[in-house]
């Protein structure tokens, strides 16, 4: 007979066997499967996830993690994996199962017709189903709020919890609040720029060569193709298993560069997906430790590794020979231009300065929504006006370029955006850090040597799988918790000073 955790590994990773099943589910629904197939699809997740709700909260699995912490336990790894499983149950059980399907449903529905109500501008269309999943988003967060009121002060703290596990909306105003007073004195520096001649990167480039191109950036950054793939999705993303790693991009004929950026991003997420300690497969502490570090990983990956001048001088001729209608554009032309900082209306095109301004935007909104003092009929207005607030651009009757642009808040994910401006934190701390350590990490990254910071991050953050909170990975790591200091230094070097 199976001691209590022994008895309960097994309860989780059936668990994680379920999770397996969805994860490729919802990777073929937006990636290969036919719209028609939508209605039979969504109900299938629906049904999955139901059944994994129901595992986490049965009575069998309750009684072995009490009888498992009620026994004399020394071992450390033990103890800190029944804290993820306890973690895992409490947010489960805090919410009814005929909620959880709902919302799957209602999630199903609406993003699938966001595909279509996006390239029609229509936000009508749209609102017909997004209310039902706001409805029900507000329906979970007080539902968490209630099961945990001394840890979440607010129903959007209850669904923050989800994505940015650790980080609260307090420690995350502060952080905002600190750089919504930094970041225009940063802009309006680097304005001069519109006065320098920069090529424009744009052409006809045909998206099969770019393909081929993609795949090359993803081999030299460490992917491996005998464990994973790329396609192509409206919006880019990564997720899969361990062995079996799945990344989409998206191109355009005329625009080379903004694909290149996304697939570093994503190859970033898929390093640390595929890099958790196998020994805790199937076990929540072998997860991933929220998307603020998820996120650091994938921004460290695109910002600080692809864009750095000497990688970028190193892949700049494997552009040209995929593209050689390229050919005559230098690595630091190329630089330049992918640099340029220009307030835009697109997040996912945005650059580094106005970047977390767009965050800022999300976060403000998604706040006030969950917590209830705004509708959401009322989005649109407030997009435009914090649009033209922050960013000195409208997006007033423009809802494609506006509030329909992001794929999040389709399935209800709210609070994941702040994880986006946390990880980019993350990202030049965790940077620094490694320039520290590696301090000949430019010739290195001249010759193509990325070996060395998958090496790092690998012992630092990939190993450590939700075996310690967020901002002890980073003291572990960096030497001290999240600051923003590091990011706004990169980008003062980047922007105004010396272009590393």
């Amino acid at each position: 007979m199976l001691n209590p955790y022994s008895a309960l590994k097994e309860q989780f990773q059936r668990i994680a066997r379920l999770d397996h099943a969805l994860t490729f589910l919802q990777w073929d629904q937006l990636v290969m499967m036919p719209p028609g197939g939508n209605d039979t699809r969504s109900k299938s997740i629906a049904e999955l996830t139901m059944m994994r709700h129901e595992l986490l909260c049965s009575e069998v699995l309750g009684d072995l993690l009490q009888q498992a912490q009620e026994q004399e336990n020394s071992d450390r790894t033990q103890s800190r994996s029944l804290l993820e499983m306890e973690r895992s149950r409490r947010r489960a059980v805090s919410v009814p199962g005929d909620l959880v399907k709902a919302k799957s449903l209602a999630g199903s529905l609406c993003e699938h017709g966001w595909r279509k109500q996006r390239k029609q501008n229509d936000w009508t269309g749209f609102l017909t189903t997004f209310t039902e999943v706001v409805n029900l988003s507000r329906q979970e967060a007080k539902a968490r709020q209630a099961a945990a009121p001394d840890k979440f002060p607010t129903p959007y703290d209850a669904l923050l919890d989800l994505y940015c596990t650790g980080d609260d909306s307090a420690f995350i105003q502060d952080i905002f609040t600190l750089l919504k007073k930094e970041l225009p004195e940063i802009l309006a520096q680097v304005d001069k720029q519109a006065n320098e001649k920069k090529v424009e990167l744009l052409g006809s480039f045909p998206v099969e060569q770019q393909k081929e191109l993609n795949r090359k950036l993803m081999e030299l950054l460490g992917f491996d193709f005998q464990q994973g793939r790329l396609d192509v999705s409206l919006h880019p993303f990564s997720t899969g298993d361990r062995g079996d790693q799945r990344i989409t991009t998206r191109f355009r004929e005329t625009d080379f560069f903004q694909a290149l950026l996304a697939t570093a991003h994503e190859t970033g997420h898929a390093g640390y997906q595929n890099g958790l300690p196998a020994e805790w497969d199937g076990l929540p502490i072998g997860c991933s430790r929220n998307m603020s570090i998820h996120e650091s990983q994938s921004l460290l990956f695109e910002k600080q590794l692809f864009l750095s001048k000497p990688f970028l001088s190193f892949f700049t001729p494997f552009i040209h020979q995929f593209l050689p209608q390229t050919g005559k554009w230098s690595s630091d032309q190329i630089l330049s231009s992918a640099t340029i900082v220009r307030p835009s209306l697109i997040r996912v095109e945005a650059d580094e300065v106005t970047y977390p301004l767009h965050i800022i935007l999300r976060f403000e909104i998604e706040k006030e929504l969950i917590n209830g003092t705004i509708e959401a009929a009322d989005i649109p207005d407030l997009w435009d006006a914090k649009m033209q607030e922050y960013l000195g651009l409208s997006t007033k009757g423009n809802y494609r370029e506006g509030c329909l642009q992001d794929i999040h808040w389709t399935d209800g994910s709210f609070g994941y955006f702040p994880s986006y401006t946390v990880g980019a934190l993350n990202a030049a701390q965790l940077f620094a850090a490694i320039t520290r350590k590696f301090p000949d990490w430019s010739d290195r990254l001249k010759q193509g040597d990325v070996s060395f910071l998958r090496q790092w991050l690998d012992k630092m953050i990939w190993s450590k799988g939700s075996s310690l909170e967020s901002q002890e990975i980073m003291e572990e790591a960096t030497g001290e918790g999240t600051n923003a200091a590091y990011l706004l230094s990169h980008l003062r070097s980047r922007f105004l000073e010396d272009r590393q």
